[in-house]
C-alpha cells in the first residue's frame, strides 16, 4: 500500500471533491493540496465536514446532499466563486446501501442507493462540465467500485448503482470529449479502514462466522492479499487529474490490489 502522495505539481488547479469530511475523500483533498491545488470539498455530515476544514490548511468548503439538485447548484456557486473557476471534478459520495436478498430490500433502499451513488454524479457532473466548457476543459473523476465488473449477491442496489457509475462515465466522456473534458471512473477494491472493517465483521456475524475467517478468504482471492489504501486511490487520482493522463479517457480504472482476477 503507498503511504505517500504521487509528487505531482498541480499549482493552479481548482478542484472539488464531495463526500471528503472523512476517508478516502479527504485523503484525496490533503493529497491535491501537498500538489498545490486549491481544494473546496463538501459533505452530508456537517460535523466531520467542518473539523476537516478547520483542521486543513488552505480547505474550503460547505454542506451539501449532492442526491439532490439544488444542493448541487448552490454548492457549485460557491465553489465557483471562492475557486474561480474549475478544473477537476471528484465525485467521491457513495453509500453502502443494504445487505440483505432482494426481497427483504425495500424500495427506499434502493432509491437511496442509485441517488447517493449514481444520481449525484450526474447532477455534480452537469454542474461542472458548464464550469470546464468554460475554462476550455477539464477532468472529471467519478469513484465506482470493484463491484461495478463483479457480481455481488445480497448487495444488488450497490453492485446496480456501481455498473451504473461505468456506463454513465464511459457515455459521459464521449459525450464531452470534443470540449477537451476527460472523464474516468476510479474502481476501489477492499480499501483500509473502519468502514471496510465494519461491512465485512457484520457480514461475517450475519453468516455465523468468525470475522478473521471472512477476512482471509477475502484476502484469499485478491492478488497481493491484502487492502489497498485511500492514498493509493487519491495518488490515481493525482495522475488521472494530471496532463500526464492527457489522452486517457472513459475508462474504468481498478485500483483494487487485484481482486477481479482472484474471482
Amino acid at each position: 500500500m503507498a503511504d505517500q502522495i504521487l509528487p505531482m505539481d498541480l499549482s493552479g488547479y481548482r478542484v472539488l471533491i464531495t463526500a471528503a469530511g472523512s476517508g478516502i475523500g479527504k485523503v484525496s483533498a490533503e493529497a491535491f493540496l501537498a500538489c498545490g491545488a486549491r481544494v473546496y470539498v463538501s459533505d452530508i455530515q456537517p460535523e466531520p465536514l467542518l473539523s476537516t476544514i478547520a483542521s486543513t490548511a488552505g480547505l474550503d468548503g460547505s454542506v451539501a446532499d449532492v442526491a439532490e439538485p439544488e444542493p448541487v447548484r448552490r454548492m457549485f456557486a460557491e465553489a465557483l466563486d471562492r475557486l474561480g473557476g474549475l478544473d477537476v471534478l471528484i465525485n467521491n459520495a457513495g453509500v453502502g446501501g443494504p445487505t440483505s436478498g432482494i426481497e427483504q430490500i425495500t424500495p427506499e433502499q434502493v432509491e437511496q442507493t442509485l441517488a447517493v451513488n449514481v444520481k449525484s454524479q450526474f447532477h455534480c457532473s452537469a454542474e461542472a462540465v458548464k464550469a470546464m466548457r468554460a475554462n476550455g476543459g477539464g477532468a472529471i473523476i467519478n469513484m465506482s467500485s470493484v463491484a461495478g465488473r463483479l457480481a455481488f449477491p445480497n448487495r444488488t442496489p450497490y453492485a446496480a448503482a456501481k455498473w451504473g457509475v461505468i456506463g454513465f462515465t464511459k457515455s459521459l466522456a464521449m459525450e464531452v470529449g470534443r470540449d477537451n473534458i476527460r472523464v474516468n471512473a476510479v474502481l476501489p477494491g477492499h480499501v483500509e479502514g473502519d468502514r471496510f472493517r465494519n461491512i465485512w465483521t457484520q457480514r461475517a456475524r450475519e453468516a455465523g462466522l468468525e470475522p478473521e475467517v471472512v477476512f482471509k478468504e477475502l484476502f484469499d482471492r485478491t492478488a497481493l492479499g491484502r487492502t489497498v489504501s485511500a492514498e493509493d486511490i487519491a495518488n490515481t487520482q493525482i495522475f488521472l487529474a494530471s496532463p500526464y493522463a492527457a489522452s486517457i479517457t472513459g475508462q474504468a480504472i481498478s485500483v483494487c490490489g487485484g481482486v477481479e482476477m482472484m474471482r
